[in-house]
C-alpha cells in the first residue's frame, strides 16, 4: 500500500507539507507527478508548485535521488526496504481543477499534488490528513474518519476532496442511487428548489442510458464571493466553482444548472466512455485525441438539451443557450483554418486561451453544433426511430462490457447504424474539414421548425466597424477583428486601447462618439505598447460582426412535428 500524510499546520503560506512512503524491493524506484490532469486536455506541469523534496529510507538515512526530467525522480534505493518521501505543495490556486489551502480549507485535487511510483500504479492507495478537528471532509471514495482509502493511484487521482468547516451537505435520490449535494462557502442554499431540479434532470439522463456507472455520485459547489464559472469531471463526483455567493440562486442559477447537468452527463461520456487514446489514462505525457467534439462537444450539447427534456428549461431558455454557442462559432473566424477534430488534438499545444487570432476554434463550441446536426441527421434518416441519444448509449455499454475506449471509426460506425445511411461526407467537410456550417444548421434547423435570425449587431463598433471590445479600467482595449473590416483595413491592432474618436475622450461611450460621427471621417486615438497612434477607418458599405438568434416557426408542417417530436423525448 501506498501512504501520503497530509499535513496544514502553515495555512497562510499556502504549503501543503506531504509525506508519502512505500515499500521498495528494488536498487532503484521511480516517481512521478501528474503532468495533466483529467477533463483538462493541456499539460498542468504540477511539478512546479513542488518544494523541498526529500527522500529517507526506513532508518530515516537519506536516499539520494535525481531528476529526470520536469516531473519525474529516480530514487537510489539499493538499501532501502521502505522509502519516504517529503516535500511541500504550494496551493494557492482556488478553480474546480486545483489544489487550495487556507485557514478555512483543505482542497485537494489529489492529480495535483500526489506523487505515484512507476510500477506500483494499481496497488491500495490511503491518505490520512493531519487537519483541525473542527473541519467536516467531503470525499466521493472510501473514507473512515480523516483517512481515504483508494483501490488504485487512478481512483485517487480522480478524487478530490475538500475538508473544511462550511461545508453544508444534502442527498436526493433517483433510482435508489444516492446524490449527494456539497456547498462549501458563503452560500444560503436553497435546497427544495435545487433538489427538484437536479432530480428532474439527473432522471431524464438515467432514463436514457438506463444505468449509472457508480454507486453513488457527489457534487462539490465551491462557492467565492466573485464571478467565477468552472466545472470539472471526475469519475464519481464533480467540483464545480461558481460566484458570486449572493447570485447563485438568482440570475446566476440557470449557469449552475448548466454545469451540473454538463458535469453529471460525463459521468458517462469521458469517465466511462473514454477515447481509445485515453483508456488507461498516461499522466506522464499528453494523451492526444481528435475526439474532443465527442468528449466536450456532445457532453455540452446534452447538458443543456437534457435541461430542456426534463422540464427544468422551457424551450426559450433552451434557445438562448444555443443562440451562445452560435454567437461564438460565427464570431471565431478560426473557423476557416482549422477543423474542431485538429483544435481537439492540439489543445495539448496551447490549450483552453484563446491563442493566435483566427487560427482555431473550440471543442465545446463547435463540438456542441456539430451534436445537434448529428442528431437530427439520425433522426431525419431514421426517420424518427432514434436518436443521437442511442448512440451514446451503445458506445457506453461497448466500453463497459469491452473494457477499452472508442475510437473515431467506432463512433462513425455507430452513427452510421442508427441513421441507415453514410455520415462520411458530413465528417470530411465539417469535422476534419473546414466546410462553413451554415448549410448544415439551416437543414437541421428547418427539419425541426426552427429559423436562424441574423441582425447585425447594434453596436456600431462591432457591426459597422468591425471590431469587438471589452472596458477594461477607464477605456476600451480592442479584443476582436473581423477579417476585411475597416478595423482590420485602418491598422487597428488587438489590445489597443482606444482614448479618443475625433480627439474627443471617449470611455463606455465609444458606440456613442462612433455613431454621431457616423457620416464623417473617424480617427480613434490608441494607446499601442506605451505609443499614441492615430487610426483612421475607411468607409466600407457592409456589416460585419451580426447576432445569431433561434426561434421556432409560427406553425410546424407534418414532417416539422414528427422531428420536433422525436427530438425533444
Amino acid at each position: 500500500m501506498i501512504h501520503y500524510t497530509f499535513n496544514t499546520h502553515l495555512p497562510a503560506q499556502q504549503y501543503i507539507q506531504i509525506s508519502m512512503t512505500f515499500s521498495s524491493e528494488n536498487s532503484t524506484e521511480i516517481v512521478h507527478i501528474p503532468s495533466w490532469r483529467p477533463g483538462r486536455y493541456e499539460l498542468g506541469n504540477f511539478a512546479k508548485n513542488v518544494k523541498s523534496f526529500t527522500v529517507f529510507n526506513e532508518k530515516n538515512e537519506r536516499v539520494l535521488f535525481q531528476k529526470l526530467n520536469k516531473d519525474t525522480w529516480e530514487l537510489h534505493t539499493e538499501n532501502a526496504s521502505e522509502i519516504r518521501i517529503e516535500y511541500q505543495y504550494f496551493a494557492n490556486e482556488l478553480n474546480a481543477g486545483s489544489t487550495f489551502l487556507s485557514k478555512d480549507q483543505l482542497y485537494v485535487n489529489p492529480v495535483n499534488c500526489c506523487l505515484f511510483v512507476a510500477g506500483k500504479e494499481n496497488q491500495p492507495h490511503h491518505v490520512k490528513l493531519n487537519i483541525p478537528t473542527h473541519f467536516e471532509l467531503a470525499c466521493s471514495i472510501k473514507h473512515v474518519g480523516n483517512e481515504i482509502f483508494a483501490t488504485s493511484f487512478d481512483e485517487l487521482a480522480d478524487a478530490p476532496f475538500i475538508a473544511s468547516s462550511q461545508l453544508q451537505h444534502d442527498v436526493y435520490q433517483v433510482k435508489g442511487i444516492d446524490f449527494h449535494l456539497w456547498f462549501n462557502g458563503e452560500i444560503k442554499v436553497d435546497w427544495k428548489r435545487i433538489k427538484k431540479d437536479f432530480t428532474a434532470f439527473t432522471a431524464k439522463q438515467l432514463e436514457k442510458f438506463t444505468e449509472f456507472p457508480v454507486p453513488a455520485y457527489h457534487f462539490f459547489f465551491q462557492i467565492v464571493p466573485y464571478r467565477a464559472y468552472h466545472g470539472v469531471e471526475h469519475l464519481t463526483s464533480t467540483v464545480i466553482l461558481l460566484g458570486p455567493s449572493y447570485d447563485i440562486f438568482g440570475s446566476f442559477y440557470k449557469e449552475l444548472l448548466g454545469v451540473s447537468s454538463h458535469e453529471l452527463y460525463h459521468t458517462w461520456n469521458v469517465k466511462a466512455i473514454r477515447p481509445a487514446e485515453m483508456f488507461p489514462y498516461n499522466f506522464k505525457t499528453e494523451n492526444y485525441s481528435k475526439l474532443g467534439y465527442v468528449c466536450e462537444g456532445v457532453t455540452t450539447y446534452m447538458g443543456d438539451l437534457f435541461l430542456f427534456k426534463s422540464g427544468v428549461f422551457s424551450l426559450e431558455q433552451y434557445f438562448l443557450e444555443l443562440n451562445n454557442q452560435l454567437q461564438k462559432h460565427f464570431d471565431n473566424f478560426g473557423r476557416f483554418n482549422y477543423s474542431v477534430a485538429e483544435s481537439s488534438f492540439d489543445t495539448w499545444l496551447d490549450g483552453y486561451v484563446p491563442g493566435a487570432p483566427n487560427r482555431k476554434v473550440s471543442i465545446y463550441t463547435e463540438g456542441c453544433l456539430l451534436a445537434f446536426v448529428t442528431d437530427v441527421f439520425i433522426i431525419k434518416h431514421s426517420k424518427e426511430r432514434h436518436r443521437l441519444d442511442d448512440v451514446m448509449k451503445k458506445l457506453y455499454y461497448d466500453c463497459m462490457l469491452n473494457k477499452t475506449g472508442y475510437t473515431e471509426l467506432d463512433y462513425q460506425r455507430c452513427v452510421e447504424q442508427y441513421a441507415g445511411t453514410s455520415f462520411q461526407s458530413i465528417l470530411d467537410d465539417y469535422f476534419y474539414g473546414t466546410k462553413s456550417f451554415e448549410a448544415i444548421l439551416m437543414d437541421a434547423f428547418d427539419y425541426l421548425g426552427f429559423e436562424l435570425i441574423v441582425t447585425p449587431s447594434p453596436k456600431y463598433s462591432f457591426g459597422r466597424l468591425g471590431f469587438k471590445w471589452q472596458q477594461v479600467g477607464t477605456h476600451p482595449v480592442v479584443k476582436a477583428i473581423s477579417p476585411g473590416s475597416p478595423a482590420e483595413l485602418g491598422g487597428l491592432m488587438l489590445e489597443d486601447e482606444i482614448l479618443a474618436v475625433n480627439t474627443f475622450s471617449c470611455s463606455t461611450d465609444l458606440d456613442q462618439w462612433l455613431r454621431y460621427f457616423d457620416e464623417d471621417v473617424k480617427t480613434v486615438s490608441v494607446l499601442r505598447k506605451g505609443q499614441l497612434i492615430e487610426v483612421t477607418f475607411p468607409e466600407v458599405n457592409r456589416n460585419f460582426y451580426s447576432e445569431y438568434a433561434i426561434r421556432e416557426v409560427e406553425e410546424r408542417d407534418p414532417s416539422q412535428q414528427r422531428g420536433f417530436a422525436c427530438w425533444m423525448k
